[in-house]
Order: structure tokens, then sequence, then C-alpha cells
């Protein structure tokens, strides 16, 4: 079985909906995190983690919009709005911060311009979890994923302005 992520509420290579754009820097989204679901998992998976990445951003090194740490392997799913405080994160999960400086999901917020990317990547971990807290770094979770990864499943969406 090959290990796939999907979305009831994102599509891979389509437009990302008003519900999951960001309501900052001039966007009217609603800003809720997606509903997402995983299977095929690679064998020796001990846990989880979920980042979203868009690699567009004229920052010099992209921008990390959520990142979620220490999902179980036994959990397949998140649920709508658990990135946004309308729903609740699997036991032991935890949000670390992204690029806005909050440990919450921020959706798409991209400056006038062509369409960014927004990367939404599962990685399955060959540890039960990783020595985080909500402060860390898109860069260190990066790291830490790297350093332990089995594999990983991912979906694009994109939005422009």
């Amino acid at each position: 079985m090959t290990f796939q992520l999907r979305s009831d509420d994102l599509k891979d290579g389509a437009r990302m909906p008003m519900a999951q754009v960001a309501n900052i820097m001039g966007h009217q989204g609603s800003n809720i995190s997606p509903h997402l679901a995983w299977s095929g998992a690679p064998e020796g998976t001990r846990s989880f983690v979920l980042t979203v990445f868009d690699p567009d951003a004229p920052t010099g090194s992209g921008w990390w919009h959520w990142n979620v740490v220490n999902i179980a392997a036994g959990v397949h799913e998140l649920a709508r709005g658990c990135g946004s405080g309308q729903s609740a994160l699997p036991a032991g999960a935890l949000q670390t911060r992204g690029d806005t400086g909050t440990s919450s999901y921020t959706g798409a917020a991209p400056p006038p311009g062509p369409a960014h990317r927004y990367i939404f990547t599962l990685h399955a971990l060959k540890v039960d979890s990783l020595p985080l807290d909500e402060h860390a770094s898109g860069a260190m979770v990066g790291f830490m994923v790297h350093m332990n990864t089995l594999g990983k499943a991912s979906l694009t969406v994109h939005y422009g302005a």
C-alpha cells in the first residue's frame, strides 16, 4: 500500500478554498485548518508530523504555515479546525510555532503576484515523539523530522491574490 495523504477540504493541484485562506495581510479567508487523513504508512512508523510550507514566499527561505508534531502512530486523521481551535488535536499532538509567530494554523496569505504553492506533508517517523515544545521553529521541526523520517506523503494546493 502506498503512503497517501488526502483531504475532504483540499484537492491536490487545485486552488485553496477560502475556508483555508488566512484572514490577515488583507486576505478575507476563514483561516480554518483543513481536514486531513492518511493511509499506507511505512512499516515501523511510531509517530507522525504534519508540516505546511510555502516555498514561494518572498523571504529567501519560504514560510512555515502549520506544524503539528507527536501525532501518535494510531492516529490517521486530523479534524477540520483542529489547528484553529474549533476542534481538538489528537491526544499528545502539539502545534509548534509557524512563521507568523503563533502555534496554530495560518492559512494562505501571499502578497499580490503569482500564486504560491502550499505543501501539506505528513511525515512518518521512526520515533515515538520529538523533544520539541510549542516554541520550536519550522526549521527546528524540519531538522528533527529529517533525522527521523521513514516516509512522507503530501498534497499541494495553490493560492494567489
